[in-house]
């Protein structure tokens, strides 16, 4: 797929705000923890903490899939029932009306 130097553009964009984001919530993650951390440590504890944010936003992704999932087929009956209703209701031997540029 290739992206305009537009859409390229809006991307990158996007990744830095997501990396300010992240870096912005890493610092108060810190500052929060009360922790005095020399600068190896203060890159280890960041890295951990983005590591272990991966995965918990890994998870909640997959939970809100599972979610998903388990709802659609209501969802769908439900949408089905209301579009019936705006729908003539046909027999089974009964044709749908051809459309008048359907006939060659």
């Amino acid at each position: 797929m290739q992206m305009s130097p537009e859409e390229r553009n809006v991307m990158r964009q996007r990744e830095n705000l997501r990396r300010q984001t992240i870096q912005r919530e890493t610092e108060a993650a810190l500052r929060d923890s009360g922790l005095r951390l020399n600068p190896r440590e203060r890159a280890q504890f960041e890295s951990r903490y983005v590591q272990e944010r991966r995965k918990v936003e890994q998870a909640l992704r997959q939970q809100i899939e599972a979610e998903r999932q388990k709802e659609l087929p209501a969802l769908i009956q439900q949408l089905k029932k209301e579009f019936q209703i705006d729908q003539p209701v046909r027999s089974p031997g009964t044709k749908a009306p051809e459309s008048p540029n359907s006939k060659k």
